[in-house]
């Protein structure tokens, strides 16, 4: 049998192989979940028990936050390097994206290749 962690808050628990004593992850096999080892053959069948999966939400591009691509054509450029390709030169645009007490964020356009950061 393998061992457990339990802990009692969430009623969490892992279980560790009894052979190698790495942890054991689910694993769904022809409609039978059970407990696999990644490193050695180890398995051991889980009963009454269903799998679930979250799906999460696309996120959105950053250009279509800061309004489309139509929000960069009116930017200022500012001597700043490049981490993609050391080109001397970006554009900048400045969004407030958390409370008014916050500084702004810096988002940056390469001129040279279009390499996207913020600061």
């Amino acid at each position: 049998m393998s061992s457990k962690v339990v802990n009692e808050s969430s009623m969490f628990y892992m279980d560790f192989c009894p052979n190698c004593s790495n942890i054991l992850h689910l694993d769904e096999y022809m409609g039978e979940v059970r407990h696999k080892c990644q490193v050695c053959p180890y398995f051991s069948p889980i009963k009454n028990v269903t799998l679930a999966s979250r799906s999460f939400y696309k996120l959105k591009e950053i250009d279509s936050v800061l309004g489309g691509k139509a929000a960069w054509e009116n930017v200022d450029s500012i001597d700043v390097v490049c981490n993609s390709c050391n080109h001397g030169r970006a554009y900048f645009l400045q969004v407030q994206t958390r409370s008014a007490d916050e500084p702004m964020t810096v988002f940056y356009k390469c001129c040279n290749c279009g390499n996207r950061w913020r600061e």
